[in-house]
């Protein structure tokens, strides 16, 4: 698929596929990539221009000047999006933090927006929420300064690449066999690039402490959510450890105008667990949306 670059400040490695009237901007998670939405790429491609950016700091795009932030990254997102679609409004695709951002796109930069797409996007757990014991420790982890990167070091070395990648994807999914085995390698040989970028684990680790701030400043999102004006699809894995399903409930019922769909049997990335299916619900919504 073409790889390109632009020059936003810093130099945001991207996917450029297909053409046509309408354009899709697909916006990865925290520790993601332009990878992450590999399976859905091609059959959306047939729908019109597909673009898969790395955020600043992911994937093989540094940190911009502003560092990698959620707001680093909307801001950058929101240049990305101006400088290569300026002349149309763009269906936003956001999985994880990459959907967070996304809302935030909508909710910010409305006249960017043409339509949302939020594939179990990160969001404040509601009083009562469940959540899962082991993502609480490691997000924890995440949030004490010295001690996380001694931690992320030292797993790296232990487990290499290739265990770093199953590990997580085996915490996202609800069963990693799902997920196409060469989807799969080409995350390994993209960490095996990272592991050499002197700036990535820094990287994420400040995007992870933001997006916990992000998520426990209630007021704040619940905002974002009632200012998106956009069209909204709004799909949850109901085994999703990362972000609870009663997380995308409670904002289903906040905002009863989008649609919501829910999976009994998927995890945190249904587009790598089970595009088909994923696919199956965004092309009928899509169809349906009122004319540009």
């Amino acid at each position: 698929m073409p790889s390109k670059t632009i020059d936003l400040g810093v130099r945001l490695h991207h996917l450029d596929e297909g053409a046509g009237d309408q354009t899709f901007v697909l916006v990865h998670g925290l520790g993601g990539s332009h990878l992450n939405w590999s399976p859905l790429i091609e059959p959306l491609a047939k729908r019109g221009r597909v673009l898969v950016p790395d955020l600043g700091g992911f994937g093989r795009t540094p940190p911009s000047p502003d560092g990698s932030s959620v707001d680093a990254n909307l801001a950058l997102l929101a240049r990305f999006v101006r400088a290569v679609a300026p002349d149309r409004r763009v269906v936003l695709v956001g999985n994880s933090m990459g959907g967070y951002l996304s809302l935030r796109m909508a909710a910010e930069h409305a006249s960017l927006v043409r339509a949302l797409v939020l594939v179990d996007p990160a969001a404040p757990l509601p009083f009562g929420g469940r959540i899962d014991p082991t993502v609480a420790a490691m997000f924890a982890s995440y949030m004490v300064p010295g001690m996380a990167q001694r931690l992320m070091r030292r797993r790296a070395a232990q487990v290499g690449a290739d265990g770093m990648v199953r590990d997580m994807l085996k915490m996202c999914t609800v069963d990693i066999a799902r997920i196409d085995p060469a989807v799969i390698e080409a995350h390994v040989a993209l960490a095996r690039e990272r592991a050499s970028m002197p700036w990535a684990i820094d990287a994420f680790l400040e995007a992870a402490r933001s997006v916990v701030v992000a998520v426990t400043r209630r007021g704040a999102y619940h905002d974002a959510v009632d200012a998106v004006r956009a069209p909204t699809l709004l799909v949850h894995g109901a085994r999703d450890r990362l972000v609870s399903v009663d997380a995308a409930r409670a904002l289903a019922k906040r905002r009863a105008d989008w649609r919501y769909v829910e999976h009994h049997d998927l995890g945190h990335v249904p587009q790598l667990e089970a595009p088909g299916w994923l696919l199956g619900e965004m092309e009928p919504w899509l169809d349906a949306l009122p004319a540009r």
